[in-house]
């Protein structure tokens, strides 16, 4: 019953900042929403899920990459000669379809996380992309082939708990001897950021 009630309170502060709002900038509430910038919203009794499902099937399209095979992981994680530098593979003669693929990923990285990793070492190469660097693009596109329907999924049932996690390697990158540090932080169980 309380759930109700503190629904009905939402909907009615709700309602009064639409109003507020409406005053001020002339705004219109075109209803549920739905599909925005690319993004699709489910809404359900446990919570609020942000997913990119079609955006990623067009990607796909555009590249040709419908009946390819899907990959298990965004990147090859699985040893040192694999790693990504500079000079892996052949330059491209232009980076303008590099750039292109990466920035989809980069706006993809915003709701999957899973491909924030690879989408930011891939990035470090948008000045001088190889064949290899491309091909790597690619294969983040093929994972997302495998996992259309993950998204961001905020639960209706939290306590306000916020949980982090961070990771750190020392010197890992193979151009600049820098270190590589992440982190991301939960409310309950919902990525924030």
């Amino acid at each position: 019953m309380d759930d109700l009630v503190l629904s009905e309170n939402c909907m009615v502060e709700i309602q009064a900042i639409k109003d507020y709002l409406h005053k001020l900038f002339q705004i219109k509430d075109i209803s549920e929403l739905k599909y925005f910038l690319r993004i699709e919203f489910a809404r359900s009794r446990e919570g609020f899920e942000m997913y990119q499902r079609k955006y990623c099937l067009e990607l796909l399209e555009d590249y040709g990459m419908l009946a390819d095979k899907s990959a298990t992981t965004p990147m090859n994680y699985s040893s040192h000669s694999n790693q990504l530098s500079k000079s892996t593979g052949t330059r491209l003669e232009t980076n303008t379809e590099y750039r292109r693929l990466i920035g989809y990923l980069l706006y993809l990285a915003n709701i999957r996380s899973k491909i924030s990793y690879a989408v930011s070492k891939l990035s470090q190469f948008l000045k001088c992309p190889t064949d290899k660097h491309f091909k790597a693009g690619l294969r983040v596109l093929r994972y997302l082939k495998s996992s259309l329907a993950q998204g961001l999924f905020f639960s209706t049932k939290s306590d306000f708990e916020v949980i982090g996690y961070s990771d750190s390697n020392w010197a890992v990158c193979p151009n600049s001897r820098r270190s590589i540090t992440d982190y991301c932080f939960f409310l309950r169980t919902s990525l924030i950021t």
